[in-house]
């Protein structure tokens, strides 16, 4: 195999296994908390105020995610909250989603006569996800 091609594989692999995260302003920005004092809403509590949408993604994974890629997705959604002085996160969506495809193939050799000809090849994709998690930056009062 050329080397040039595996090390651009290696390099694009690399690429697409990272995670990321961000955020849309859409109210007052507070002071920076730390992430620990973020909490984690499932439903909206009574009395809030928006700060910013969220989303988030863990790293680039074969097949699909687990717990633990929806955990990894959910800290970068409080990571993100805190930066923005929100002491809550409103969650709207946590699930996989599609990131592209990774395939190899190999051709095959060949044999023919005037009877008969045999030939071979081999391909194959597993198919790339990672974790989003999508929600609202919220400011609760009274939260601690």
């Amino acid at each position: 195999m050329n080397i040039r091609f595996l090390c651009g594989g290696a390099a694009l692999l690399l690429l697409a296994g990272c995670a990321s995260n961000s955020s849309r302003l859409i109210g007052s920005v507070r002071p920076p908390i730390n992430p620990e004092q973020v909490r984690v809403y499932k439903s909206p509590p009574p009395h809030y105020e928006e700060i910013a949408t969220l989303d988030a993604s863990s790293a680039v994974r074969f097949f699909h995610g687990s717990s633990q890629t929806n955990e990894e997705a959910i800290q970068r959604l409080k990571e993100e909250a805190a930066r923005v002085g929100a002491n809550g996160v409103l969650l709207t969506l946590v699930g996989d989603e599609p990131s592209g495809s990774i395939g190899i193939g190999v051709g095959g050799g060949g044999y023919a006569s005037s009877r008969s000809a045999v030939s071979g090849g081999a391909s194959g994709a597993a198919p790339l996800v990672k974790t989003g998690a999508h929600g609202l930056a919220i400011y609760v009062p009274g939260q601690p």
